[in-house]
């Protein structure tokens, strides 16, 4: 931050003190507050380091998991046992898989958490019991869409107590978590950290 004060110093003009007291003020510039202050244009296509939060949808979330990830998503039966749930969550590194039912229509969700609380805790057999006894089902489902704020789905998130969260648009058409979430929070951050390290450097006139 004394970097930043010293750059200011030496060429003082109120717009550079504007800058300076939002960046102490709130931690981090707006990318959109430095570059409409000086009439910065740039060639590269919007992404979530350059839109801010408040314009990332859930969708473009999906996005950054991986093209081959959109619309994609692991899930199990409701009749499967909770074992092979278990596994599957395992060996794929993830910690919630969609259950279905038997012709293909969404039934909820099995975390590793159902698994801690309702299996591990209370000493029942993996075994012998099914993912639909333990499973959220989609009455009590909290779900968020393609096209809702990233912020939304966050609070939605926090407000709940949840890590894992279907997106459905009509149907399903993936899963974010909360590290997902996190993932796009330093994401855009860090896009606006290195914006500010532009102007500082003289690249912003």
């Amino acid at each position: 931050m004394l970097g930043i004060l010293r750059a200011l110093r030496l060429g003082q003009t109120p717009q550079r003190a504007s800058i300076f007291q939002q960046c102490h003020g709130n931690g981090i510039i707006s990318p959109n507050k430095l570059s409409s202050g000086f009439g910065c244009v740039t060639s590269s296509p919007p992404t979530m380091q350059l839109k801010g939060l408040e314009n990332v949808t859930v969708s473009e979330v999906l996005m950054t998991k991986g093209q081959e990830k959109i619309g994609s998503w692991l899930s199990c039966q409701v009749d499967d046992a909770v074992i092979n749930a278990m596994k599957n969550m395992a060996e794929n590194n993830i910690g919630s898989l969609v259950v279905l039912k038997s012709e293909g229509h969404l039934a909820g969700i099995v975390t590793e958490r159902d698994c801690l609380k309702k299996i591990v805790a209370q000493g029942r057999s993996p075994y012998h019991t099914q993912v639909g006894e333990i499973m959220t089902n989609e009455q009590n489902l909290i779900t968020v869409t393609s096209d809702m704020n990233i912020l939304q789905a966050m609070r939605l998130m926090t407000e709940n107590r949840i890590r894992h969260v279907p997106v459905i648009d009509g149907k399903i058409v993936g899963m974010i978590s909360i590290v997902d979430v996190v993932r796009a929070v330093m994401e855009q951050q860090n896009g606006e950290l290195k914006r500010l390290n532009d102007y500082i450097k003289g690249e912003y006139y």
